[in-house]
């Protein structure tokens, strides 16, 4: 099967298997093609009802040293299969990207799909583990894919079941952070939608919180464009919501949805009003939000590797944890090496690279505050 290009109803393609995702969806492709990556599409069995399916990106890279220009393919939060546990279907899929890989001469290729490996924190009572999960995480190091060094997306995260009322979903929040709500609308904190017009300032407040926070983020370009191809379609699929304080401005979150799940893709604060709690009441705006354009599933986006009160994630984690989401722990980014000696090299490379470019873009983050 070659490579195809995206099909005008891919969205509608996607929606009809179980774990179809944001990062799966022509929005998602249209941004990556602003920056340097080609997307395509393969769709195994019927087109309105398909087995399996998955957006692929692929780019060339030059890296000094290594000599000839590098194909590598990536499958963001993919393929999407309508049933993982179905072992004669994952083997011709996964047996197939394979051999794309090679005939279009990647060095390597990169799946991450959303296959569940288990439920809540190890080692605590709430803790499940799924067998489908574990075979195809066996089923994968036996066909030489391994735990790639670059986690692109987080492997855990934190999911809130939206089907309950809004009683039972504040009921399910930890107490305090029901009290935090609370506090935050009385203490004069109002949340309210945003616009395209907005988008400037909620980058510089982006900014301004990842060097607070000690996070890298890409550059004014990339989260522009990204927010518009979603907030300019003709039935927007995301909405900014920022927190006031007596008009100014003083938090905000990016809510993204695409088939029935939310997404909380980027959180920004300024470090100004924050005794008065606005990042709580912005997040149960989030979920009403969600609920009223109909999501069933909202992702908190990022949980702890490990989990630990050691863990960068901690604090972050424990915030999400209060709104009373289940933790779900997924299989991550596997590799598989086309070209194993260039896949060496490119993977003893690769970090120093991405320190550079983290170190270039901090500082051109901080270049732009203090302009």
């Amino acid at each position: 099967m070659q490579i195809n290009d995206i099909p005008s109803n891919w969205n509608q393609i996607i929606a009809a298997l179980p774990d179809h995702h944001l990062l799966q969806t022509q929005e998602w492709a249209q941004l990556k093609s602003q920056f340097g990556w080609q997307a395509a599409t393969k769709i195994w069995g019927d087109h309105t009802n398909p087995d399996a399916a998955a957006l692929i990106l692929y780019r060339t890279v030059t890296v000094a040293g290594l000599g000839p220009k590098l194909r590598v393919m990536y499958l963001p939060k993919g393929p999407l299969l309508r049933d993982w546990g179905d072992e004669s279907l994952r083997d011709i899929v996964l047996n197939d990207l394979a051999q794309t890989a090679r005939q279009n001469r990647a060095i390597f290729l990169k799946i991450d799909p959303d296959v569940t490996l288990g439920r809540g924190i190890p080692d605590t009572i709430e803790a499940e583990d799924d067998s489908v999960g574990k075979f195809v995480q066996e089923d994968l190091i036996t066909r030489g894919f391994h735990y790639s060094d670059e986690q692109i997306q987080f492997r855990n995260t934190v999911r809130i079941d939206l089907t309950a009322s809004e009683d039972e979903l504040l009921a399910q929040m930890k107490q305090k952070t029901r009290y935090n709500i609370r506090l935050a609308a009385r203490k004069g904190v109002v949340v309210r939608a945003g616009k395209q017009a907005d988008l400037p300032m909620l980058y510089q407040m982006y900014a301004e919180t990842s060097l607070r926070d000690g996070f890298a983020i890409r550059g004014e370009d990339y989260y522009r464009n990204l927010w518009k191809i979603f907030i300019a379609q003709d039935e927007p699929t995301c909405r900014p919501l920022i927190a006031e304080v007596e008009g100014e401005t003083v938090a905000a979150v990016m809510l993204f949805w695409f088939a029935g799940r939310a997404y909380y893709l980027h959180g920004m604060s300024r470090a100004v009003q924050r005794n008065k709690m606005p990042n709580f009441l912005l997040q149960w705006e989030a979920i009403k939000t969600a609920k009223n354009a109909g999501c069933k599933i909202y992702d908190l986006w990022g949980a702890p590797d490990v989990f630990s009160e050691d863990d960068s994630m901690w604090g972050v984690f424990r915030f999400k944890q209060g709104l009373g989401g289940e933790v779900l722990r997924t299989l991550g980014a596997y590799d598989l090496p086309i070209r194993p000696t260039l896949y060496r090299i490119y993977t003893q490379v690769l970090p120093n690279v991405l320190d550079i470019m983290r170190r270039r873009g901090r500082a051109k983050t901080e270049d732009r505050m203090t302009a």
